[in-house]
């Protein structure tokens, strides 16, 4: 019988007729199960099919326990049985459909801090959400790499069609999002909403009353997580967003661009704008300074992400650290059934720099 992929209730055949002591003698008058196993060791079936298949995370005192009752008993793995229990490969897949390169390279890099030292490798499917063919190409992917399992990253961890034909193919799955979207088992999340709220309320103390917005892409949890937050966090202050003052941008440094240059051609212009990650922040500073603005003199500008370029940009960007990396680990090593505690939520937070500060009297 199969569970999750693993060998559930092997079967055990005698490798030698040598008769163990006194404890053991039962289970040779049958055919040994990892019932016997379990309870001469002490120990859980799922524990003795863990061993048994190799799988990672058992710890290495209860691992010698259960291959010493194996031996002494003198039995092995039905191999019929462990080559059907090894169906799957030690694969995991990294499933994305994300513009921001610097995202990918944290989550895939969270993602194998995971995997060290399990055995398993990581393969990646980027791909088209939008395209008709999407589903299938992942089912693809999923079937010709026999996985154990996949991470998913947003956008795409929150279609439920994915998650159905996931499920289908008893292949595990963990969502990585910016919102509840799932049970604690298949989810790891950040508090977007909370933490815009935050940076928010940062600027209205330091005196902005006329502030601007770059959401993220129409689609994304993210945006609305972010966007929502935002509004609230002004709203908490007395301030209301304008609608001249939101605009879309797709997290990536040319729609940065693009909704900076409409932001600050407004009569007025805003004194501060929120970018909802630091591609589109890089954008507003290149045009600042395009117009001769001064960061934050003129205008402040805060981003999300805390990726590299944040602490490169002159003056350093204030930004919202998402611990994108961390909350790749935490899939991983959730996807591999870890028994160490792991947070549902990792906290992000406002990191403040120096591209924030009053605004300039008029």
């Amino acid at each position: 019988m199969l569970r999750n992929n693993r060998l559930d209730s092997n079967t055990l055949v005698p490798k030698t007729s040598r008769k163990p002591g006194p404890e053991g003698e039962s289970a040779l008058n049958r055919r040994a199960t990892i019932n016997d196993i379990a309870r001469l060791a002490r120990v859980s079936k799922k524990t003795v099919s863990r061993v048994i298949n190799r799988a990672p995370f058992v710890k290495e005192e209860t691992r010698r326990r259960v291959d010493e009752v194996m031996n002494d008993l003198g039995y092995v793995p039905d191999p019929q049985a462990r080559g059907l229990a090894l169906r799957r490969s030690f694969l995991i897949g990294l499933v994305y459909d994300n513009p921001n390169a610097q995202f990918v390279v944290n989550a895939q890099q969270g993602v194998l801090d995971g995997l060290r030292g399990t055995g398993f490798e990581l393969v990646v499917h980027p791909g088209n959400r939008g395209d008709p063919n999407f589903l299938s190409e992942v089912a693809g992917f999923v079937d010709r790499q026999k996985l154990y399992g996949v991470v998913l990253l947003p956008p795409v961890s929150e279609m439920d069609g994915l998650i159905d034909l996931l499920i289908q193919r008893g292949c595990k799955y963990v969502r990585v999002a910016s919102a509840k979207i799932d049970d604690g088992e298949h989810l790891v999340m950040s508090n977007d909403r909370e933490v815009t709220a935050e940076a928010a309320k940062h600027l209205a103390a330091l005196g902005h009353r006329r502030i601007g917005i770059i959401a993220g892409p129409k689609g994304f949890r993210s945006r609305e997580e972010r966007l929502g937050g935002f509004v609230e966090g002004l709203k908490t202050c007395g301030i209301e967003l304008p609608s001249d003052l939101r605009f879309d941008g797709a997290y990536t440094f040319e729609s940065g661009v693009a909704a900076a240059e409409a932001l600050l051609s407004r009569k007025p212009p805003p004194t501060a704008i929120f970018a909802s990650n630091d591609e589109m922040a890089a954008g507003v500073y290149q045009v600042a300074r395009q117009m001769g603005l001064s960061v934050p003199e003129d205008i402040s500008i805060i981003g999300f992400d805390d990726t590299p370029v944040s602490s490169r940009l002159w003056p350093p960007l204030t930004t919202v650290r998402w611990p994108i990396r961390d909350m790749g680990r935490a899939a991983a090593r959730k996807l591999l059934g870890s028994d160490e505690p792991m947070e549902l939520t990792l906290a992000a937070h406002l990191v403040k720099r120096e591209s924030s500060s009053p605004p300039r009297k008029r």
